[in-house]
């Protein structure tokens, strides 16, 4: 079946790569495809929106997704990770125990967002959380020279912030899937699990992986360049400043 990646909303960023900004909240969910595995990183709001991003994978690249990246722990970016059954899922330390603890929090975050009840509370129930946690960096060989790097970053946007490099090959530059520590669409949102004195070190971090030509994939909004995130890194610390210490912000809303 040969079927376009634009048919499905996708936009193709390289050789077996492409992203889609999902619905209502705009988060970005990114596939990466080598010859011997698939990788997708973030999952959606609900198990609904899940089911839909593994059938559109499977329709563009022939086969199943085997790896899942989850690139922090809102509801927005891990509810739709039970729809793909089998997939080796990572996040960032402590993130698995945080989702096990906290599914009624995902639930009545969901839901005072706008997810409807029945999906969020399905979702809920099924919540599947990383049983390969990353401390520091980790490699993926997905075949065919397809390498990708899980980099824990630490806490910034969220307490347990991970970071996708797909290192640049044969002229491609690299690229950077950086969750919500990078926004595009809207100023970057900081909620009660956020440590906002260390997000520009977070976003200093991100530009020293990718490097002055790599694209930046937001988890939300359109892909950026270095500049846009270095530009964000001092909007940031002007935003926070240094005085709050590493205490968790308050009152910015969660994405």
């Amino acid at each position: 079946m040969d079927v376009s990646w634009e048919e499905f909303g996708w936009e193709r960023l390289g050789r077996g790569m492409g992203r889609r900004r999902l619905p209502v909240w705009d988060a970005t969910a990114l596939l990466v495809a080598g010859t011997d595995g698939v990788l997708l990183c973030d999952t959606g709001s609900s198990l609904r929106e899940g089911a839909e991003l593994r059938m559109q994978a499977q329709s563009l690249l022939g086969r199943r997704v085997t790896h899942i990246a989850l690139s922090h722990p809102h509801f927005d970016h891990v509810l739709g990770t039970a729809a793909f059954a089998g997939a080796r899922v990572y996040g960032a330390a402590g993130t698995a125990e945080l989702l096990r603890r906290g599914a009624d929090e995902l639930y009545a975050d969901a839901v005072r967002q706008g997810l409807p009840e029945s999906d969020a509370a399905e979702s809920a129930d099924v919540l599947a959380v990383p049983r390969r946690e990353v401390d520091g960096e980790r490699t993926l060989d997905l075949g065919g020279g397809r390498e990708v790097v899980l980099v824990n970053v630490g806490a910034a946007h969220s307490g347990h912030d991970l970071a996708v490099l797909v290192p640049g090959s044969c002229g491609s530059p690299a690229l950077v899937f950086c969750g919500d520590l990078v926004e595009e669409s809207g100023a970057p949102q900081a909620g009660p699990d956020a440590h906002p004195a260390r997000w520009p070190g977070a976003l200093d971090r991100l530009l020293a992986l990718g490097g002055e030509d790599a694209l930046y994939v937001p988890g939300h909004g359109a892909v950026v360049d270095a500049a846009f995130v270095r530009a964000q890194r001092e909007a940031l610390a002007d935003r926070f400043g240094r005085s709050q210490g590493d205490r968790p912000a308050a009152g910015f809303g969660v994405s």
